[in-house]
């Protein structure tokens, strides 16, 4: 992500180690030395990014040891998911070290995120909104795993696509709201290097940074304009994620249903259920009376009376009547 202004007093203490090559100097502590090295020879490999000049800025990237001062060095710039910083006012990077949570993911991609935000920052200053620049960060570090966030997130099919002037929201309102804006803008940014498919971002950039204008960037490099290409990028989202919202629209739907006529159906079930106890009790005693009838008959027929119940006696015969 990136950054304000680092203020003088959260400047990072001494003690460290800096590492240099090229226009990166990367500084660390003993326990960061293999990491550090690891990012300095991976910054230097890769440095160009999609559709800019190559940057000339020197950089100075800190490793934080732990958690704790990261955010003591950062301040209250950094939100509660972040890992990486850049701040372009001073051309400069923090990060977790070897000790960042497995969340963070893989140092090298966090790295390339950052140093994207700073060669943007090099050739367009505060042209880019939050979104493009979050966007194209994420795009030039290819985190293309940002697609899973659109394909797993019901923000998607409770709130639809949101426009792009209203992404940058997205980015303050908490970390899953924030994972959201990041696969979005990521979607748009790749979506505007696709409507040039030989020379990507390249001359968009020229003319942004001419006229200093999203839409007239857009209008003189792909012939299109700001909105059109908003109704594109949202169509697309709906392309490529459109089984998934049908999905959760019926899941959703489900969820409703059953919240809403759940207790319908409980009360009825227990109604049924107490009417086939009912029923079961009536047919036992009627089987009873049934086997009464049928076995006062056959006596009869014997010419024998039925018994009293619980008596043990006999109605309208002699005991010697019994024996044959």
């Amino acid at each position: 992500m990136v950054g304000a202004l680092w203020a003088q007093d959260r400047r990072v203490p001494s003690g460290f180690t800096p590492m240099t090559s090229g226009r990166f100097t990367v500084a660390a502590y003993s326990g960061d030395f293999s990491l550090a090295r690891s990012l300095l020879a991976d910054a230097n490999a890769r440095d160009t990014f999609p559709g800019l000049p190559r940057p000339r800025a020197g950089v100075v990237i800190s490793l934080a040891p732990d958690a704790r001062r990261f955010r003591d060095w950062v301040g209250a710039i950094a939100p509660e998911w972040g890992v990486a910083i850049a701040i372009p006012a001073e051309q400069r990077i923090v990060m977790q070290g070897s000790r960042a949570p497995s969340a963070a993911g893989n140092p090298a991609v966090a790295l390339r995120h950052e140093l994207a935000h700073l060669a943007l920052h090099e050739q367009l200053g505060d042209l880019p909104a939050r979104w493009f620049d979050e966007g194209y960060a994420s795009y030039a570090a290819g985190e293309w795993a940002r697609d899973e966030v659109l394909a797993t997130n019901l923000g998607l099919v409770l709130h639809r696509v949101p426009s792009l002037n209203a992404l940058d929201s997205l980015f303050t309102g908490g970390t899953g709201r924030a994972q959201q804006g990041y696969a979005l803008a990521h979607l748009a940014v790749t979506e505007i290097a696709a409507l040039d498919r030989q020379r990507g971002l390249t001359l968009f950039f020229g003319y942004w940074r001419e006229t200093r204008s999203f839409d007239q960037a857009l209008r003189r490099a792909f012939g299109i304009t700001e909105s059109a290409f908003e109704d594109r990028w949202k169509r697309a989202a709906r392309r490529q994620y459109g089984g998934v919202v049908l999905l959760a629209d019926a899941s959703v739907s489900a969820l409703a249903l059953l919240l809403l006529f759940g207790p319908l159906w409980l009360s009825v079930r227990q109604r049924t259920n107490r009417r086939i106890v009912a029923l079961r009790v009536a047919e036992s005693a009627q089987e009873a009376r049934d086997r009464e009838t049928v076995l006062a008959a056959l006596l009869a027929e014997r010419g024998l009376s039925t018994l009293e119940p619980g008596s043990g006696r006999s109605h309208g015969a002699k005991n010697d009547d019994l024996i044959n």
